[in-house]
């Protein structure tokens, strides 16, 4: 990288900058991994994996200015795709050791405390900062660092305008080191950073545009609507240590067979604790009644969407009930109501998606119901299916919002789907791409999303759940029917939007086509990896596989086939009927615009009962009328009292003189009255 920064002509250093920075780091991986008088390569690998992207952050926050790009230049994007990139290799050769190394049914494997040093002790109570790597977090890392790579490609042709691109990556490189921190954690407590560390890297994210009103508001609604969660979350490690006497990971899950299972309404420890883990899981997963942040978090950058809604931050909830599956498998009540809620959170997402008309915004309510789906499948006792899900999720759902900013890109920044149209002959890379995606989430075969929702839909059988099957197969058919409007919406029919700005309409450049194509050939091959099979083993619980009925992938696949179909006809060959449609059916449809009254009634909750309450009781009732009365009482008091004493001080002699008297002549009656 050579050239000129554009500034008096001096010569542009960010190359040199950001290579010497790339070989320290890779010198200190090498070092570490070759032993650095720690232990084995592959028990400190995922120490490796987890710090390179924090690497990435110091560098970029500590030397910004200096590796800011410069015209063409692109040192910062490049620096922190490499040390993403190079946290995906060593994952990668981590998951191959562990493969090869561990043989048995459990496949579990624990790196030791970092430099042998607990993180916390207080008395008898500690906590080392060890980190936990078994079949499980494997293919967590797997999807946090590959996809996360991928979006970090994508990026650097979506943000090259950007004046604060450093800013950017810095926050993207810190955001996968906290997502890592949080799967990889071998404890509750370091579990807890991460999930807080996401939080934080969310609010940045999301309000990265902080001079748009709507990002800053956004930003912190996401941020305060995940604290109600996180108050569940801390809650449940209290409890957990209270009834189980620890908070390593492993330790729960290997002395849960000892508990005794609890029954339907019992709200035995249990229970309870998995209910407040479940609340921690509803904030950060987005499901009812906190799912009303996630929508908003559109107002990000278009790849921000994608790291957040598919491979990270809205999966921690699903990872983490799912690694404490053998606890939450002990209580009737705690499975019902995750398998109730998420069903719930499904065909809400669905159905309100069917009215959006903002591309991402359809997108995001499809990320809430997907979600539902995967706790749907927890709850009903299917974690590995779940994990399952999650991870094909991970491929198209990165793919179709990527493939959405792509459309944003190429349109100049439109997002409203009633002004596209006809771009799949303008846009061919990203058409295809798009489709496959579609097709992916609509459960057509034999992409991912057909394999990983019919392993949902027959766990709900097998559990005989016949009712949570019918809500799941009703809302794969609304999948395939919202997302079928809007591929026909965006690029089918006739643009419909600016004609001046139909001239300028043009493919991505390359850093963001290649993310594509390979995400759709991940949406292609990821329902074939045996997913449940490989992470079962780390619930330590005996999954009861029965023969799926025979009917079942014929009718999922009839279902949205039907949806598709459905979307075909209404928004491509009889296109006024929708408008028809929405003008009979005003009082749902307008419920659907309204999100179910779930924004209004926050909005009355936090703005008139918190605010507002806040305002009359606590700021005009104790602040004002309690405690500055009686602070402005006390002084209002001695500034009477010492306006009646005043008065005698009038600097008179004379008038001293014969108080003095006064006060002799005084004294002298009551002695001798006395």
């Amino acid at each position: 990288m050579t050239g000129h920064d554009g500034h008096h002509g001096k010569p542009d250093r960010t190359g040199w900058i950001v290579a010497g920075a790339w070989v320290l780091m890779l010198a200190g991986a090498s070092f570490i991994l070759q032993g650095g008088g720690l232990a084995n390569a592959e028990m400190v690998a995922p120490f490796v994996i987890l710090l390179m992207p924090l690497l990435g952050f110091v560098v970029l926050s500590l030397f910004g200015d200096k590796i800011r790009d410069h015209g063409e230049g692109q040192g910062a994007s490049v620096l922190a795709c490499m040390t993403v990139l190079t946290s995906f290799a060593i994952a990668v050769w981590s998951v191959l050791r562990l493969r090869a190394l561990v043989a048995g049914p459990e496949n579990l494997r624990f790196t030791q405390p970092f430099l042998g040093v607990n993180w916390i002790e207080a008395g008898g109570f500690q906590v080392q900062a060890n980190l936990l790597l078994d079949n499980l977090s494997a293919v967590m890392i797997l999807v946090v660092t590959g996809i996360g790579s991928l979006i970090h490609i994508y990026s650097v042709g979506y943000m090259s305008h950007d004046p604060e691109r450093v800013r950017y990556f810095s926050y993207l490189n810190l955001f996968t080191f906290f997502m890592l921190l949080l799967v990889l954690g071998g404890n509750l407590p370091l579990l807890f950073v991460g999930w807080e560390g996401v939080g934080l890297c969310s609010y940045l994210l999301i309000g990265f545009w902080f001079k748009k009103k709507s990002a800053s508001d956004a930003g912190k609604k996401a941020f305060i609507v995940n604290r109600i969660g996180d108050v569940g979350l801390i809650l449940g490690m209290i409890m957990t240590f209270h009834a189980f006497g620890s908070l390593d990971l492993v330790d729960i899950a290997s002395n849960a067979s000892a508990l005794a299972p609890e029954a339907m309404w019992t709200f035995g420890p249990v229970t309870i604790v998995c209910l407040l883990f479940f609340l921690g899981a509803c904030g950060k997963s987005a499901q009812i009644p906190l799912h009303v942040w996630l929508p908003d978090a559109m107002e990000g950058p278009t790849p921000v969407s994608a790291l957040i809604h598919a491979a990270t931050m809205v999966t921690a909830g699903v990872y983490m009930v799912a690694r404490l599956a053998p606890l939450f498998s002990l209580s009737e009540t705690a499975m019902a109501t995750v398998a109730v809620v998420g069903a719930a959170t499904a065909v809400l997402g669905a159905t309100i998606a069917l009215v959006q008309t903002d591309i991402k915004k359809v997108l995001a309510y499809s990320t809430v119901s997907q979600l539902g789906y995967m706790f749907l499948a927890a709850g009903v006792g299917a974690f590995g299916v779940a994990v399952f899900h999650l991870f094909t999720h991970a491929f198209f759902k990165a793919l179709l919002f990527l493939g959405s900013g792509s459309v944003i890109h190429a349109l100049g920044g439109e997002q409203d789907m009633r002004r596209m149209g006809g771009l799949r002959r303008r846009i061919p890379w990203t058409f295809w791409t798009f489709l496959i995606g579609t097709l992916a989430i609509a459960g057509i075969p034999p992409l991912a999303g057909y394999h990983s929702k019919d392993a949902i839909l027959a766990g709900a059988l097998e559990g005989h759940w016949n009712v949570l099957f019918a809500i799941g197969l009703v809302t794969a058919m609304l999948t395939a029917f919202y997302m079928g409007r809007l591929l026909f919406l965006a690029f089918f029919g006739e643009y419909r939007g600016d004609p001046v700005a139909e001239r300028a309409i043009h493919e991505s450049p390359w850093s963001m086509v290649v993310p594509l194509a390979l995400l759709a050939g991940g949406s292609l091959v990821a329902g074939f990896l045996k997913i449940p099979e490989l992470v079962e083993p780390v619930f330590r619980m005996e999954a009861a596989h029965h023969p799926h009925p025979r009917w079942l992938p014929f009718v999922a696949t009839a279902g949205a086939i039907f949806g598709l179909v459905a979307a075909y006809y209404l928004y491509v060959l009889y296109r006024d009927l929708p408008g028809r449609v929405s003008t009979r059916m005003r009082g749902p449809a307008r419920v659907l615009e309204a999100k179910y009254g779930f924004d209004a009634l926050f909005d009355r909750v936090a703005g008139r009962g918190f605010v507002g309450g806040s305002d009359r009781i606590l700021w005009r009732g104790v602040d004002v009328g309690m405690i500055d009365a009686l602070v402005n009482g006390s002084g209002a008091a001695v500034d009477n009292a010492s306006r009646g004493v005043r008065v005698v001080q009038s600097g008179l002699v004379r008038a001293y003189a014969l108080l003095i008297l006064g006060g002799a002549v005084a004294l002298f009656a009551y002695l001798l009255w006395s």
